[in-house]
């Protein structure tokens, strides 16, 4: 169970069925990070996530990381991305083609590494080059 802080004199216990999605989720992504000690995979960990804990998550997973994990998440959260310790160097880009999935740093493409240069948000000049472009075709249905 959890205790609360609220304003009633003697708070109530809640078990996790009384708990929010983004309070679930958030106590999940730091047990994780504490039951273990290999690299560690997350995706889109912003989930269920008010956007004011997601801006700081990279902070949270750093403090809380006593183990030294490697933490590898993806997201195509733009407030995830805008942490300021994140750079290019270790952003990374999955592009499909048709031999298979190429990996890249976002500083190898010189495009983003120009706007990075001129300091664009990694946000804004990473996730604009991962939009598909057959995106317009949902506008058709």
């Amino acid at each position: 169970g959890v205790l609360y802080k609220h304003w009633r004199p003697n708070a109530g216990r809640q078990d996790e069925t009384q708990l929010s999605d983004g309070t679930l989720r958030l106590l999940a992504l730091l047990w994780s990070i504490e039951d273990g000690k290999g690299t560690l995979l997350m995706e889109e960990p912003e989930l269920s996530l008010h956007p004011g804990i997601v801006k700081r998550l990279p902070a949270i997973l750093h403090r809380t990381n006593k183990n030294k994990r490697q933490i590898i998440i993806s997201t195509h959260s733009s407030q995830l991305l805008n942490y300021p310790g994140i750079s290019g160097h270790e952003t990374l880009l999955f592009e499909p083609g048709n031999e298979g999935t190429r990996v890249r740093a976002a500083v190898e493409i010189q495009h983003i590494h120009d706007l990075l240069e001129h300091n664009i948000p990694i946000s804004d000049a990473v996730i604009p080059f991962t939009e598909s472009s057959d995106l317009v075709q949902l506008e058709l249905l």
